[in-house]
């Protein structure tokens, strides 16, 4: 059985999808955009962009009873591959030891968005 649970940071799904699913011990959350909740505004900026990107993955972690430390694998969404190396810089502060699986691909992100991230991770 699933378990569908949404953010209680104000963090809400842009479409009809759950912002994070539970099922058998897993969390797999979708893709969280740079929005910042409190504005609905997207961040200026790949850093900023990137912060809120993992500030709002963050949130969802924590609401699933899960953290940044459960993560098994990561994707990263850029619009420009570009922007890898600071992204890059930016994602090694949130997991500097024993870091996730991750794959980065260069794509398409909705509503001009720079960074795209998702994960799935253990509770």
């Amino acid at each position: 059985m699933k378990h569908i649970k949404e953010s209680s940071g104000g963090i809400l799904a842009a479409g009809p999808y759950s912002l994070s699913v539970i099922h058998n011990g897993l969390v797999f959350v979708s893709g969280q955009l740079p929005i910042n909740p409190g504005t609905g505004e997207i961040e200026e900026g790949i850093e900023a962009q990137t912060r809120q990107c993992f500030k709002n993955l963050e949130d969802v972690l924590n609401t699933s009873g899960s953290s940044f430390s459960k993560i098994l694998k990561i994707t990263l969404y850029l619009a420009d591959m570009k922007d890898f190396g600071e992204v890059n810089r930016i994602y090694s502060e949130y997991f500097s030891g024993n870091p996730p699986a991750r794959s980065c691909i260069e794509a398409g992100i909705p509503k001009g968005a720079r960074i795209e991230v998702d994960a799935v991770a253990s509770t």
